[in-house]
């Protein structure tokens, strides 16, 4: 029978950013939901943003996070519909090495009972640069809660497995991720 070895959690360092042209961080649900979400589940809100849906703004914001090395993971709600001002996936795509292809299909698969036919229109995605996972997801509380139950909490967890994004992050204080373990 295979085995699988216990592993620590490894907290990762996570930033999030709202795309908003008339939220404030009072009003800001959305990023307050993955805020609290990331914590519970034991990993530090390293910093917290929000911008206008401009791509150069949102291009800016989350380059100075990629670059960043106490930055692993950075969250984005807002700007990923199909109004003039969406503009979340023109601005990030361009700053990703790697894109995650199967992360928009699923966000929408999953999210289909909760936010029905409207999740067509959504254009979440995901990918990694510098060895940051970058996360674009709609800018509602129930997509956000979503996007972390269904997908980002598994996936962000070092004790899931037997593989998940965690080991192509960028190590934080000299401690490299954990590795996906293979089964003997």
């Amino acid at each position: 029978m295979a085995h699988l070895t216990q592993r620590l959690f490894q907290p990762l360092n996570i930033a999030v950013l709202t795309i908003s042209d008339t939220r404030t961080f009072d009003t800001d649900t959305s990023g307050q939901t993955l805020a609290d979400l990331l914590q519970t589940a034991g990993h530090v809100l390293i910093d917290r943003g929000l911008v206008k849906d401009d791509i150069y703004q949102i291009r800016a914001r989350v380059s100075q996070w990629i670059a960043d090395p106490k930055v692993q993971v950075v969250l984005m709600t807002g700007g990923t519909g199909f109004t003039p001002r969406d503009n979340t996936p023109q601005a990030v795509a361009p700053l990703l090495d790697k894109h995650v292809d199967g992360f928009g299909e699923l966000f929408r698969q999953v999210s289909l009972a909760e936010i029905g036919m409207s999740t067509l229109q959504s254009r979440a995605m995901a990918g990694v640069s510098n060895g940051v996972l970058v996360c674009c997801l709609p800018g509602s509380p129930g997509a956000c809660r979503t996007g972390w139950e269904q997908i980002l909490a598994g996936q962000l967890d070092s004790r899931t497995g037997p593989c998940n994004f965690t080991p192509h992050l960028k190590p934080q204080d000299g401690v490299a991720p954990t590795a996906c373990e293979t089964r003997a």
